[in-house]
């Protein structure tokens, strides 16, 4: 069972704020262009593709284009129909409506994740990564809240679970703090013959 239930955590926020940044819990536009950038700086320069596993509203893949990597191509992935339907108007893009944890996944380059892990219990955290990567050619970068875990809402992973994690899953990894409190993004990547 999931810590908060998602449709309504999101439903809630969209119903306040609409269909932005803070309408998919991030205090604010430049807040989540914080974590694109720490995600970007993980991807190498020769990525053909990214799937974004619980891409929202598609803001990732105009924070792309603004960046001048818009050759990449893009897939989004959501649970909620209304981040779909709103991602597929706003990016022309391929979006599915998917639950990461259980649905098949596409098969892609590199997927990306913002956010999608901060409210999910430790087991689905580490199921989401674990199938994210398999369903990878190269490796998954994401960003966690890095932390002990004290919130009732909100899911914090210690650096030491996740350095675990991609050791079980014999990933090279790389990680970027310092850009924002209790944040951390890591790149698992698969070491490609």
């Amino acid at each position: 069972m999931s810590r908060v239930d998602n449709t309504t955590f999101y439903h809630a926020s969209i119903a306040e704020y609409g269909l932005d940044a803070r309408g998919v819990h991030w205090h604010s536009h430049h807040a989540q262009e914080i974590r694109f950038k720490q995600l970007l700086a993980l991807l190498p320069s020769d990525a053909k593709e990214i799937v974004d596993a619980g891409c929202g509203f598609g803001d990732l893949y105009w924070y792309m284009s603004d960046q001048q990597r818009a050759s990449i191509e893009y897939i989004g992935l959501d649970a909620l129909e209304v981040m779909v339907s709103e991602a597929k108007i706003r990016t022309a893009k391929i979006i599915y409506q998917c639950d990461i944890l259980n649905d098949t996944l596409v098969q892609g380059d590199f997927y990306l994740c913002s956010g999608a892990l901060n409210i999910l219990t430790r087991y689905e955290a580490h199921r989401f990564i674990r199938r994210c990567f398999d369903a990878s050619n190269r490796g998954i970068i994401f960003n966690f809240l890095e932390g002990e875990d004290t919130s009732l809402t909100y899911n914090y992973l210690q650096k030491t679970q996740i350095e675990a994690l991609g050791n079980h899953l014999g990933a090279r990894m790389a990680f970027r703090t310092g850009y924002y409190k209790e944040d951390c993004t890591v790149a698992f990547y698969k070491d490609i013959g």
